[in-house]
């Protein structure tokens, strides 16, 4: 972990004062943050900021969590970005937010620190002391590195959180890490923070490190469109008097490439604690197909010595806007045509189902008594024959009693004295479906019954009746049957028995009853059945 911490005091004159401060750290160690409480009567309090979670001390297992004015991590992860904020709460002063910005970068191989994380100058001459170390109990400090290289010999006396160097000079201007273990519930952790350190000398060496690109790095480009690519290194503190940065192409110096193609912008400056930075930016007008097989390498150097990144380019994988829209339309029609497929082969339990689910209560009030009339070859016979036998008990068990329809059948709701023809106009007239029984007798019987006739001109000429037709025989190819009937059956088709009578009732739940259930109206529940129920 190596922090940077930057102090912003808000003068304003409001209850709650915020202090900013940000924490760089590396993933996977430790990291202790600080809320700079004023007085021991405080109580302390965390959350993150984002998500206004409050975060809790210390359980079994937990990884992030507050300890009085800490907040801790053990590790940390590079989820763990974000702003935190501590909130004190004074008995006498009322609340204090101080907001917190951790930002946790991934380790590098072979590179004791990233660049930015460092602590500001150390002004005490001959004396440098390690950063955040008090915020750890238990800590022990293991090494002291210069520039990532171990510090040895008589000149380096190391004690607590500070190291002192006896007679200080130019070559001791760089960069200070201090590495230390923090024990906590018997695990260990490693925990590292770096100071930079400038004295008055006009400038100091640092090995030389480029900060980007990476090396080995792969950049997307288009054929004859510009680019451009930027590299930046750091140089040493305050301005060195051997300091170079810039692009070869194919090993070679860009000033023996293409002038009218290729060429770069080269810049020097100082950072914020006195690095010495170079920044070269090449420019290509126009990527060829030679540019995809060149290298590109980045140079930088300084008294110390120098290093290198190389980078390469190759094409971007472009997209026809016509393949993409032809496959999205393509997408678009199998989906669409599987919608339809599943459709048609659910729909009836799909019907079924979102009736069921979202059937409404209401009183009818369409003027119907009847939710269908049943129309069936009557027989001569003294015996029954099955369609009756179906008619009479079959339909009204499943239909009425299972389904809750209300069916009228000729003979059962009829009266004794009632005129034959007008009963069966007004009772059909009160149905909102008609249910007819095909069946061979149909072709053998040369007149139509009269309910019959009722029936097909309520459904063909009027219009506003629907039929049901349930084929409870074999057809064929029906060219004997009445051509009304044909053209009902060429229109909508029938629903097919296949089901072989017996003496137990017959599922509701068949495929055969669920067509039938499809076809029929919606059953309507009253206002006062849904208020019993």
């Amino acid at each position: 972990m190596m922090v940077y911490v930057h102090l912003i005091f808000l003068s304003i004159f409001v209850p709650v004062s915020m202090i900013s401060e940000i924490y760089d750290a590396i993933e996977g160690e430790a990291l202790v943050v600080k809320c700079p409480r004023n007085g021991l009567s405080a109580n302390v309090s965390w959350y993150r900021t984002d998500t206004k979670k409050i975060i809790p001390e210390e359980e079994e297992g937990s990884k992030i969590f507050s300890k009085e004015i800490f907040l801790l991590f053990l590790p940390t992860s590079l989820q763990d970005s974000g702003n935190y904020t501590c909130v004190i709460n004074y008995p006498d002063r009322g609340k204090k937010e101080h907001k917190m910005s951790v930002q946790v970068h991934p380790r590098k191989k072979g590179m004791c620190f990233p660049s930015r994380i460092l602590y500001a100058n150390e002004t005490r001459k001959g004396k440098i002391s390690c950063p955040t170390f008090k915020n750890y109990e238990n800590a022990t400090i293991i090494q002291w590195y210069k520039d990532c290289r171990p510090l040895q010999g008589k000149r380096y006396f190391m004690t607590g959180p500070y190291i002192f160097i006896e007679n200080m000079k130019k070559e001791d201007d760089g960069y200070y890490t201090c590495q230390f273990t923090y024990t906590h519930r018997g695990n260990v952790f490693n925990v590292s923070a770096t100071r930079i350190f400038i004295s008055e000398a006009k400038y100091s060496s640092l090995p030389v490190e480029i900060l980007f690109p990476k090396d080995e790095e792969v950049k997307e480009v288009e054929l004859g469109a510009a680019f451009s690519l930027k590299c930046q290194a750091r140089l040493g503190i305050k301005e060195q008097p051997i300091g170079v940065i810039t692009w070869d192409v194919n090993d070679k110096p860009v000033e023996h490439a293409d002038e009218g193609k290729i060429h770069q912008e080269i810049n020097y400056f100082e950072g914020q604690h006195h690095e010495y930075y170079g920044e070269a930016t090449l420019y290509i007008s126009e990527i060829e197909h030679v540019d995809l097989q060149s290298n590109f390498s980045c140079v930088a150097m300084n008294e110390m010595g120098n290093t290198r990144t190389t980078v390469t380019l190759r094409l971007k994988e472009k997209s026809d806007p016509d393949i993409l829209m032809i496959a999205g339309f393509l997408i678009l029609l199998v989906s669409v045509a599987v919608s339809v497929l599943l459709y048609q082969s659910f729909r009836v339990d799909i019907v079924l189902l979102y009736r069921d689910l979202f059937q409404a209560y209401s009183v009818k009030d369409d003027g119907k008594i009847y939710d269908a009339y049943v129309i069936y070859p009557r027989s001569h016979a003294s015996e029954a024959n099955f369609v009756e036998y179906f008619v009479y008990q079959i339909m009204p068990d499943i239909l009425e009693n299972k389904c809750g329809y209300t069916l009228c059948i000729y003979g059962r709701d009829t009266y004794p004295g009632e005129d034959k023809a007008n009963a069966i106009e007004k009772r059909i007239q009160k149905s909102r479906r008609l249910i007819i029984l095909l069946t061979q007798q149909l072709i053998n019987c040369p007149e139509l019954a009269y309910d019959q006739h009722i029936a097909l001109y309520n459904a063909l000429i009027q219009n506003n009746t629907k039929v049901i037709l349930l084929e409870m025989e074999k057809m064929g190819a029906y060219e004997n049957l009445q051509e009304s009937l044909r053209y009902i059956i060429k229109r909508q088709g029938t629903v097919k028995w296949k089901e072989q009578h017996t003496v137990h009732p017959q599922s509701s739940n068949s495929k055969f009853w669920k067509h039938v259930r499809y076809h029929m109206p919606v059953t309507f529940k009253s206002s006062d059945s849904a208020n019993s129920g």
